[in-house]
């Protein structure tokens, strides 16, 4: 190994020119992998990420829903009898909507728009706060902000918010005061604010028809069951205690999200080609210096380098080579990073990166593969022209 070693070595130094080119492939390559599964991430986080931190295992929806939460729509009476279900420790409803926060003149936007969700204050589907506190009453004109909404405007705790709402074909402005802040909530590509059930059936955006409603419509039910071990049992008990209801696990509305699933399948096809065409970037390259390389090879045959310390020393070549152009692309990735707004969906989840990277780094061996297998199979004479 220590021959393989020094050969590998000592051909990549005295061709540095020519191996830092292919490393720079590598590089560019590595970066638009990591930058592709961090924007799988983001989008993913973005669209999920409320829903993935549920304080709760089941979730309640109309029958025939299709398990979307736009699409169910849940009366007061349903809440009521989810509660009394037997193996329920608690059920809080969700509902949700789109609004948008006014943003003081000489912003850079005129409004923010914001996903706006309304809870019942440490029921399930409250977000745990990082700052301030919750409601006073359900009927408060109180708000609980994501940290995106602080991250993108000027908002502390404290300050007064205008909604935008539009109220059949009137735009209505409604005031809310900012006590307590979350993170980590996003909803639908959006931050997300939190108000009580009524006061979001009094500000939400209304059709005609919806106009003069008083009691607010809800979407999903979130259940906490108290035996996390009895999840299935409760879910039986849920279909045949409450009539036109159906219900899923948290993962189940997750993938239900509209357009989550391909989003993610589409970003994931994109990965993968990408690290197609590495495997032949590498391929080719390393094929090409084989063939170039073929009369040397043929010498250290003939002089009595055995097929393992060739084959071995093409391969750690291969992998220094790749090392080399993975570590640019991930220092690269880590600068370009700094520079992107936080309006831009990416989010560098540590094993998501990881794994990207453990495939980066296996792309160089297999691309270099159909190399080594000729590397070892030439013959001396043959190489030398003496046959």
């Amino acid at each position: 190994m220590g021959l393989a070693f020094y050969l590998a070595f000592k051909e990549v130094w005295r061709n540095k020119g020519r191996f830092l080119l292919v490393s720079l492939v590598i590089a560019l390559i590595t970066l638009l992998v990591l930058f592709i599964a961090a924007l799988g991430e983001g989008l993913g986080t973005n669209n999920r990420e409320y829903i993935s931190k549920l304080d709760g295992q089941l979730v309640v929806f109309l029958e025939k829903s299709d398990y979307i939460i736009t699409a169910s729509r849940l009366r007061q009476s349903t809440l009521r009898a989810v509660r009394r279900v037997e193996g329920v420790d608690d059920a809080g409803p969700v509902s949700t909507s789109n609004t948008a926060i006014l943003l003081p003149p000489g912003s850079k936007n005129e409004v923010l728009k914001v996903s706006l969700l309304g809870v019942e204050a440490g029921r399930p589907g409250f977000p745990q706060l990082t700052a301030g506190r919750t409601f006073l009453s359900s009927t408060a004109r109180e708000v609980i902000v994501d940290q995106r909404v602080l991250d993108r405007t000027d908002i502390q705790i404290g300050d007064t918010i205008t909604i935008r709402s539009t109220q059949g074909v009137e735009d209505n402005f409604y005031d809310l005061k900012v006590v307590g802040t979350t993170s980590g909530q996003a909803y639908f590509f959006q931050p997300s604010i939190f108000v009580t059930p009524a006061v979001w059936e009094k500000i939400r955006p209304k059709s005609d028809a919806e106009l003069g409603n008083t009691v607010p419509a809800i979407n999903i039910i979130v259940v906490r069951v108290k035996d996390p071990a009895q999840i299935e049992q409760v879910r039986n008990n849920l279909l045949e205690s409450v009539k036109n209801i159906e219900v899923a696990d948290i993962q189940t509305t997750i993938n239900n999200i509209p357009g989550y699933t391909a989003q993610q399948g589409t970003v994931q096809t994109q990965g993968g080609f990408t690290l197609l065409i590495g495997i032949l970037v590498i391929g080719g390259f390393f094929q090409i210096q084989v063939l170039q390389k073929v009369p040397q090879i043929g010498v250290l045959k003939a002089i009595g380098a055995s097929n393992p310390v060739v084959g071995a020393a093409a391969v750690i070549q291969i992998s220094l080579v790749t090392a080399f152009g993975v570590a640019i692309g991930g220092v690269l990735t880590w600068l370009f990073s700094l520079g992107f707004p936080p309006t831009v969906p990416l989010f560098f989840n540590g094993t998501a990166s990881a794994l990207a990277l453990a495939a980066l780094l296996a792309i160089g061996p297999l691309g270099g593969l159909v190399s080594v297998i000729y590397a070892v199979r030439i013959e001396p004479l043959k190489a030398l022209r003496l046959s």
